[in-house]
């Protein structure tokens, strides 16, 4: 009976022992959790939208300790992993008794380390509170493993791992050692990559490829041994994997839209992640083409670009400069926001806006001459007029005297307001005002408010804030800036604007796509601008000097217009026109059938040296140009039609090809001719004087 008793106060004993070694241990779990401040310290990054790096920043302490979770790396990077690492990771409790009894009874019996037995997780306690490599250290590691399964799963404790283990040097985490030794994202590694990778932790600054290539093709050719050995990898595919070189150098990190990344971290300064709407793939592209581009230009002149789809208002592409490091160009100045003059650009919504109103009809006439505006009085850019034009004529060829007409009906304060109430930046300088400077470029504005004005003419007038992250949920809502109907005869005008003449030459008839475009040039040269867009694609390019300096002969439509049409060639076609579908008001009918209060607007007053100025331009064929050589399209029931488009002379103008009658209103500048074949042929134009022009192309 006593031995029973003696017994039984033992049991108990031991049970509340238990209990309270159980509960001490709860108590200091909860008082002395693990240190998780590195992983919070990790580089900043600013992504594309296909989760690709943008650009990164290096922590505080000039790491550059990048986040990366098992689905972003290669599966076989992980198999490889656990492989060499921790075979039994997804079972053991974060320490492996096995794994310790075995390096237990190795140490027994030979006197010293033969193996380790660090799992995944004591690793990763490790890296989070680093210390040096002694028995206390060990048994600390131990602790904090344990925690980590108490806390984390086993995918968590393996994300912590991939962001903190060492590759050499301040890169830590496998997506910056796979960027900076492969140039690749992790999830793209081959096996040979993985291997390496996978050996590098073990002693990242002595395995260093760039330093000690032998002993780092030793240690990666240790691993693939080991992978085939345990069944991980073919016999085959190690062979293969032996043969790839180990890199020699490392690769500097993701550079792209520098101007975007640090706008994204001043507006996100919290967030360690930036997701943004940046397509990497045209946004390294373009960055490859303004450096071409950057070549031809004077010294000290710079080019931005912005390109938008239309549909939800995504930014696609954002350059700020063409050459972020180039000081002599000012490269790290974002013009992207920077306010410049818009010259003609605005033009447009001036008109789209007296569409609404009813004032003008894109075939009202109206006159091209010198006149008067009370004390101000215009130029058109070249100082060459010609008489009387449509509107349609005025706004393609981007005559200002039209411009400040129509502009004078509507009211500049009008514009402006209208402008605003869309969030377009205006500004006039000083205590300045809106008045009729504000047709030819007289304020400021910025790259970024063109682009969303024009998106919102490819989408019916409708014009809704960029969105340059995915989740933005708290822009503005869509607002009008004209009607429906407006904005298609604005975009109809704007489609059949001859495009720049070396990219016909050299692209053809067949590359031109539907591009609704407009080109502009502020006083003084300062600031060459082309905006243009179709169904899917906005795009606007600025070219000029930051500095403010002029840029002589250098104008949008020689300048910018060109760039703009290469910018399209690297999206995908968009199949349609924007605003395609016609709406039920538009009046679509000649000049003569028009209403007889839309025919003709007049304002002003002649300019006292009207007579002594000539007010028409010589006859000319500005498409095809002469000696041009233009690609035939395919079309309905034969060839697509080949817009002839003449410039100068008086109306009404008449179209002879090879001397034959081409069928067209002679109100217009422009005939639509079907060709018959290839060969050369001879395009000929008559204004009311007889006087003719010629062009002689090779159609093929």
């Amino acid at each position: 009976m006593i031995r029973l008793l003696l017994s039984s106060r033992r049991f108990h004993l031991a049970g509340g022992g238990a209990v309270l070694l159980a509960a001490v241990a709860v108590l200091a779990d909860l008082l002395f959790p693990p240190d998780l401040s590195r992983l919070e310290d990790s580089s900043q990054l600013v992504l594309a939208s296909d989760g690709s790096v943008l650009r990164g920043f290096t922590t505080e302490s000039g790491f550059w300790r990048l986040p990366a979770d098992p689905d972003a790396v290669a599966p076989v990077y992980l198999e490889m992993l656990l492989a060499w690492e921790d075979q039994r990771f997804r079972g053991h409790p974060g320490v492996d008794p096995l794994a310790a009894g075995r390096a237990f009874g190795q140490l027994i019996r030979h006197g010293r380390i033969v193996s380790g037995a660090s799992t995944i997780t004591m690793q990763t306690a490790r890296l989070l509170e680093p210390k040096e490599r002694t028995l206390g250290a060990k048994l600390h590691q131990m602790w904090r493993a344990v925690q980590l399964e108490r806390r984390f799963d086993k995918d968590e404790i393996l994300t912590q791992y991939l962001t903190l283990a060492p590759y050499g040097g301040n890169l830590e985490g496998i997506r910056a050692a796979s960027l900076a030794w492969f140039g690749k994202e992790p999830r793209h590694l081959a096996p040979s990559e993985a291997a390496l990778l996978v050996a590098l932790p073990q002693s990242p600054e002595s395995l260093r490829p760039d330093r000690y290539p032998e002993r780092a093709r030793a240690a990666r050719d240790k691993v693939l041994a080991v992978m085939e050995e345990r069944g991980v990898l073919s016999a085959d595919t190690v062979a293969e994997a032996r043969q790839d070189p180990i890199p020699s150098l490392r690769r500097p990190m993701p550079f792209d839209a520098p101007h975007f990344a640090w706008r994204m971290t001043a507006s996100h300064p919290g967030a360690r992640v930036i997701r943004s709407t940046i397509d990497g793939e045209l946004q390294r592209a373009l960055e490859h083409l303004v450096l071409a581009e950057q070549d031809m230009l004077d010294d000290g002149a710079s080019l931005a670009i912005m390109v938008v789809e239309n549909e939800i208002r995504r930014v696609l592409a954002y350059l700020g400069s063409s050459d972020f490091f180039d000081d002599s160009r000012h490269g790290q100045i974002d013009m992207i926001q920077a306010v410049r003059s818009p010259g003609s650009t605005l033009k447009p919504f001036i008109y789209g806006m007296a569409f609404d109103d009813l004032m003008i009809h894109p075939e009202t006439v109206v006159a091209d001459m010198p006149t008067r505006y009370g004390n101000y009085t215009p130029e058109n850019f070249l100082k060459v007029y010609r008489g009387e034009v449509t509107i349609r004529e005025a706004l393609q060829h981007s005559l200002n005297i039209p411009a400040v007409t129509v502009l004078q009906r509507v009211g500049p304060r009008r514009v402006d307001a209208r402008l605003r109430g869309v969030g377009t930046r205006l500004e006039y300088g000083g205590e300045g005002e809106p008045g009729l400077p504000l047709a030819l470029g007289g304020l400021g504005t910025t790259l970024q408010d063109l682009v969303a004005l024009y998106t919102g003419l490819a989408n019916g007038g409708v014009v809704v804030p960029l969105a340059f992250t995915p989740d933005e949920t708290d822009r503005p809502g869509p607002v009008a800036l004209m009607g429906e109907a407006a904005a298609w005869y604005v975009t109809r005008i704007l489609e059949d604007a001859p495009p720049p003449g070396d990219y016909v030459e050299s692209r053809a008839t067949r590359e031109r796509r539907r591009i609704a475009f407009k080109t502009g040039t502020s006083y003084g040269y300062r600031d060459a601008w082309a905006i243009g867009y179709d169904a899917r694609y906005t795009v606007g390019v600025w070219v000029g000097r930051p500095d403010g300096t002029p840029s002589p002969d250098r104008f949008g439509r020689a300048t910018a217009a060109p760039v703009l049409f290469k910018v399209f060639l690297q999206l995908p076609r968009s199949g349609s026109p924007a605003n395609p579908r016609r709406p039920e008001d538009v009046l679509d009918v000649a000049a003569r059938d028009l209403p007889p209060g839309l025919r003709r607007i007049s304002a002003g007053e002649a300019a006292p040296d009207t007579i002594s100025r000539s007010l028409t331009q010589p006859l000319l064929v500005s498409f095809p140009p002469d000696g041009a050589v233009v690609e035939l399209r395919e079309g309905e029931g034969g060839y697509a039609p080949l817009p002839l488009i003449a410039d100068g002379g008086r109306k009404p103008l008449r179209w002879l090809v090879n001397g034959e009658p081409v069928e067209a209103l002679p109100h217009r500048r422009r005939a639509d001719w079907r060709p018959d074949g290839e060969g050369f042929v001879q395009i000929t134009v008559i204004d009311a004087e007889g006087t003719a022009a010629r062009a002689q192309v090779l159609l093929k």
